[in-house]
């Protein structure tokens, strides 16, 4: 499939019509909302950016930094027949921080005839006058954009955005704070993705002291959207090392951008008032000699410029212009849905209640659908993001729950009492030094018991040390499930209700019986982990005593294949299974003679078979 881009020749019907739909949508200030395409030059002051409007606009821009720079200027050419003519119109759209009033006042400034001599500066002027930008009027600069659309059988199809001047020290006329205010100006410009950045480097001052250039490779890192643009290089001594460094940063061997650099030669003090052809002619003329002559035409020049401009602006709209009409289009889409859950005028207190009285019938279909599990309303969307599984309560309940358990299997236990430490296993200890531990526990806490037996307390308070973790897997879960329904509350509240609605409702009624419902979860853990906690071991489960000898038979069947048969020299693995079988049967009736070793023993398994039979409860609960 051939490249809209190529297909679309420059200067065409189908060209003009592209840039004015991108102008169009700009001049409705959409582009407050969706980042548009656009071409911005940013520069230092002095560095020869209004100029460079002049030359290919073909119109006289002030060249003094009081004047244009003092706010953006946003210029539009278009190529029309001949049999058209020239025309021009100048307006001002106000900016975001204006009043209404003063909204009014700068939308009637408007002007639409050929200024004479195509000097524009006295337009400028009386632009900045109904700004009240610069002197004694307040303000040194202003977000407004003059707008200057030029039409003509010479001009090119091409848009861009002349900004402020970036300087650091102040003087009488701007100060520091003021230096401060433009570079936030142009940094919000630099910043949108769909901005070309025509960084404008004066050939007259040291490149890496400008600060366009910082600011440039600072917000476009890799390059990919900055076209350089070096002017005033009949300033640099011929022959000299600064040349030739400019000229290596012309053909893109120092700091490179992936649209390349541009070279361009703008009027000095003395040739101010000469005319367009001759400007262009000394221009060729310069760039015929000494080291320029060795560098393309289409990288040199006012007009290889102008072409250069236009191709990359119509090759950037073609490529952002789908992603755009997304943007809008979502944008659109949203708007109507704010506007439905705006409901219709609601000035009576009837009104005003029937609207409450559907929101809540809304409302409760909704959590009602997310609780029972059944997710048939759009409100619920796709369960391949995290937004759609997050509305789906149910699902995020029965999950929490489900990783619960597994925790509560894994890691439910303060120590794993083991045989022989295993590496894939947390927090072991052997039972050997766990015995040791509890042997020094039970003659803390003896009483009328006979040797051999033990307090039937101590199971109590092992069971109790074992359970630790309980309380922290089971306030995890509880927040886990109170952020599940906050998320779907939320969520259905924002599906129904206006955001001003949605933010009362929250205050005057949502907030609290969510604030009742955390405070409910917490009391059940606390009702579940009270008997566990405080209370002394009790069960009439018969698998109690069940997971007693079975944890006494797997004891000592272990030891007597690991240890004894393999101290003695039989090799188990050459005895048959009933063989083996009948062998351990007999070995583990052997009785331990240590009394406090056994009693140590029993109590362990004791609370080894109750943590088992207990650890159920929560799970279930």
């Amino acid at each position: 499939m051939a490249d809209p881009a190529a297909v679309m020749p420059l200067q065409s019907k189908d060209h003009k019509t592209l840039m004015d739909i991108i102008d169009n949508l700009r001049s409705k200030g959409i582009n407050r909302y969706v980042h548009l395409p656009q071409i911005v030059v940013c520069g230092d002051q002095s560095s020869g950016k209004s100029s460079v409007l002049q030359a290919i606009s073909g119109m006289s821009f002030p060249t003094k930094d009081s004047l244009c720079t003092r706010f953006a200027t946003e210029l539009i050419l278009r190529r029309t027949d001949k049999q058209s003519g020239e025309r021009c119109n100048v307006s001002i759209s106000p900016g975001v921080d204006r009043t209404a009033e003063e909204k009014a006042r700068l939308e009637k400034f408007q002007y639409s005839e050929i200024p004479q001599e195509h000097d524009i500066g006295a337009l400028v002027d009386e632009a900045k006058e109904n700004m009240g930008v610069g002197g004694e009027r307040g303000r040194t600069f202003c977000k407004d954009v003059l707008r200057i659309e030029i039409s003509g059988p010479t001009q090119p199809h091409l848009t861009i955005v002349d900004l402020p001047g970036l300087f650091r020290a102040g003087n009488k006329e701007q100060s520091a704070e003021d230096a401060t205010i433009v570079q936030e100006l142009v940094r919000s410009y630099m910043q949108n993705p769909r901005t070309i950045i025509l960084a404008v480097v004066s050939a007259q001052s040291n490149f890496a002291l400008q600060e366009v250039t910082q600011l440039a490779r600072e917000i476009d890192v890799r390059g990919n959207r900055t076209l350089g643009l070096i002017t005033k290089p009949d300033t640099l001594d011929l022959g000299s090392a600064s040349e030739r460094d400019y000229f290596d940063l012309a053909q893109n061997r120092d700091v490179k951008f992936r649209l390349g650099w541009h070279v361009m030669r703008n009027r000095d003090f003395k040739s101010r008032n000469v005319s367009n052809e001759q400007r262009d002619l000394a221009e060729s003329e310069f760039f015929n000699r000494g080291i320029w002559a060795g560098l393309p035409w289409s990288q040199k020049g006012a007009a290889s410029l102008c072409t250069r401009l236009s191709e990359v602006l119509k090759d950037h709209i073609i490529t952002q212009l789908p992603d755009v009409l997304d943007e809008i289009r979502t944008g659109l889409e949203d708007c109507a849905s704010r506007l439905e859950k705006l409901g219709m005028s609601r000035r009576t207190m009837a009104e005003q209640r029937k609207y409450l009285v559907n929101a809540s019938h809304q409302f409760s279909i909704l959590v009602t659908e997310a609780t029972d599990g059944f997710y048939r309303n759009r409100f619920f969307g796709s369960a391949r993001n995290d937004e759609g599984r997050g509305k789906r309560l149910r699902a995020m309940v029965q999950n929490t729950l489900t990783d619960f358990s597994h925790e509560m299997r894994l890691n439910g236990q303060e120590r794993r009492i083991v045989e022989s430490i295993s590496e894939d296993q947390p927090n072991q200890v052997l039972r050997a030094e766990y015995l040791k531990e509890v042997k020094d526990l039970m003659r803390g806490t003896r009483g009328c018991e006979l040797p051999g037996t033990y307090n039937p307390l101590i199971v109590g308070q092992l069971f109790q040390e074992q359970c630790t973790p309980w309380r922290g897997l089971l306030e995890g879960a509880s927040d886990k499930i109170y952020e599940a329904v906050g998320f779907t509350v939320n969520a259905a509240l924002s599906h129904i209700l206006d955001e001003d609605t949605q933010v009362k409702l929250r205050r005057e009624l949502i907030n609290d019986s969510l604030d009742q419902l955390n405070r409910q979860l917490r009391n059940k853990v606390n009702e579940i982990l009270k008997p566990h906690e405080d209370g002394h071991p009790i069960t009439y489960n018969h698998y109690l005593t069940e997971n007693v000898q079975k944890i006494r038979s797997n004891r000592f069947r272990n030891n007597v294949l690991i240890n004894g048969l393999r101290e003695v020299g039989i090799d188990n693995s050459r005895m048959s299974k009933p063989a083996l079988n009948q062998c351990l049967d007999v070995i583990v009736q052997r009785t331990e003679v240590d009394m406090e070793t056994l009693s140590c023993s029993d109590a362990v398994d004791w609370m080894e078979a109750y943590y088992k039979v207990s650890a159920q409860r929560p799970r279930h609960d």
